[in-house]
């Protein structure tokens, strides 16, 4: 069944930096754990034990930590192989791996969304209590906690993307629904989440997506001249497989979203950012498939079609209980990545198309701890392909925890010697990194990184964060998605069914 990871976290002291477990967002089933992460989960266990022993820590902490981290990237290359670059001092020696870190690196993470955990959690769970102190540590003056669940949420978002990461600026994003008021995360709330870290910031941390539903028709013209126009949103999230009670729709239909993307156009708002693959419940998969981005992306040049999850299709299950189909994850062969491959192939047909973008979110965090190598081939086909400049940072947070555990494996990861060789792919470079980790995005979105960077220095949250990285007590260590637990029921029931 499906359980929440943070609840299976809630009393153990064994809580990886790097998960073991692949948590959904409720937009794919979570696969059971592959035999590699039970083995990596293990020898990250006898790593992590004889590590904390040797600082004088719990294991708790030491997981926790810069060391802890180093730990699960060791872990992950006896696993998988050569991935990961990393020393074994690190684990000794927190100061080793700090010596690592780019300090003055721009991330600009594209994709993150609010988490609604349940009551219970904030009350008696060690991270959750320590999320209320939090935010009464950014606002002294908040009272009546126990009636203030959204200013929790919002609370356990900022903690968890820049307070516990080295995220610098993210866009807040959500999903669309027929009627705003049964939307967990309706445009208007996004944009009082923006107001509400800026405002604490002192700065401009947070950008906010707009919801557009093309298949509701010509009243979206008007909804969507209202965001614009009143809630300042600065980028279109939008879904071509959620049917909302009328028919899915596709980019290239000129009846159905050309005029928006006339409108678009006239609202001055250039960035489409579209869902595309995991197709999961009330999604129509076919419309999932990014194959209508081709046509889309030629007759709108002037607009840019950023493919949201890249177009991961996900996991096909083999059957009842039995596992995933996932290529293997140390084949030296070219992969075919469903549905990625399909852009792939889109765009070696069409050299001339320049607007259609990967975002990252959820895919880099799958395939980076399940199967490194099938991340390698689909970042070098990317680079390869696309070029390094058309590669978006997201990480689906705070569904999958923090993200720094994610930027840490970006940070870290290389490719392979023998795919090199083999496929011609380009080594990931610190340049193509940064790119990847928030220049590109920061184009997209007008934001001039030094900037940014320079008016977040003395913002509140900076000075809140200082001495905090990696600080084993403030770290949670947990993602807030589902996973899933054999309990011999069919895999995609969720729980309570």
């Amino acid at each position: 069944m499906w359980v929440r990871q943070c609840d299976l976290d809630a009393e153990t002291d064994l809580l990886p930096p790097i998960p073991a477990r692949v948590a959904s967002n409720e937009e794919f089933v979570p696969p059971p754990q592959s035999a590699e992460q039970k083995e990596y989960q293990a020898r990250l266990a006898q790593i992590s034990e004889q590590a904390a022993k040797r600082q004088g820590r719990s294991r708790r902490e030491f997981l926790r930590s810069g060391s802890g981290m180093a730990a699960a990237l060791l872990a992950l290359n006896q696993v998988f192989g050569d991935c990961y670059q990393v020393e074994a001092e690190e684990v000794d020696d927190p100061q080793a791996f700090e010596e690592h870190w780019p300090k003055d690196q721009f991330i600009f993470d594209v994709q993150t969304h609010h988490v609604d955990v349940a009551r219970k959690w904030y009350d008696e769970s060690a991270t959750g209590r320590g999320i209320k102190a939090f935010l009464l540590a950014m606002r002294p003056a908040a009272k009546n906690l126990d009636q203030a669940l959204e200013m929790l949420n919002r609370a356990h978002y900022v903690k968890e993307v820049f307070g516990d990461s080295d995220t610098v600026m993210a866009v807040i994003s959500g999903v669309p629904s027929r009627d705003w008021d049964k939307n967990p995360l309706p445009p208007d709330q996004m944009v009082a989440t923006r107001r509400f870290v800026n405002d604490l910031a002192g700065s401009r941390r947070v950008l906010s997506h707009g919801l557009l539903r093309p298949n509701l028709g010509k009243p979206e013209l008007e909804e969507m001249e209202r965001q614009v126009k009143e809630l300042k949103i600065e980028a279109w999230k939008m879904y071509t497989g959620a049917e909302l009670g009328e028919k899915a729709w596709r980019m290239d239909d000129e009846k159905v979203a050309y005029p928006f993307w006339e409108k678009t156009k006239a609202l001055g708002i250039k960035n489409l950012c579209v869902h595309k693959g995991l197709p999961l419940g009330a999604f129509n998969e076919e419309a999932c498939r990014p194959l209508d981005l081709e046509k889309a992306a030629k007759d709108w040049p002037d607009l840019n079609f950023i493919v949201y999850h890249s177009g991961f299709r996900g996991f096909g299950w083999l059957g009842t209980g039995t596992g995933i189909k996932v290529v293997d994850p140390k084949s030296t062969d070219p992969q075919e990545i469903p549905w990625i491959s399909d852009i792939l192939r889109i765009l070696k047909r069409n050299p001339q198309i320049k607007n259609l973008y990967f975002e990252l979110g959820g895919t880099f965090a799958i395939l980076s701890s399940l199967a490194p190598r099938l991340c390698m081939h689909m970042l070098g086909q990317m680079v390869q392909v696309a070029g390094a400049d058309h590669i978006l940072w997201g990480t689906d947070s705070i569904w999958n925890g923090s993200p720094q555990s994610q930027i840490e494996r970006l940070r870290r990861l290389k490719i392979a010697d023998d795919l090199i060789e083999k496929h011609g792919y380009p080594q990931l470079s610190a340049a193509i990194k940064d790119q990847i980790l928030g220049l590109n995005a920061a184009r997209l979105l007008g934001i001039d990184p030094a900037a940014a960077r320079q008016a977040i220095k003395a913002d509140k949250l900076s000075a809140l964060r200082a001495g905090r990285r990696y600080d084993p007590a403030t770290r949670s260590n947990t993602q807030y998605g589902w996973v899933w637990v054999d309990d011999g029921r069919d895999p995609t029931t969720p729980v309570g069914a």
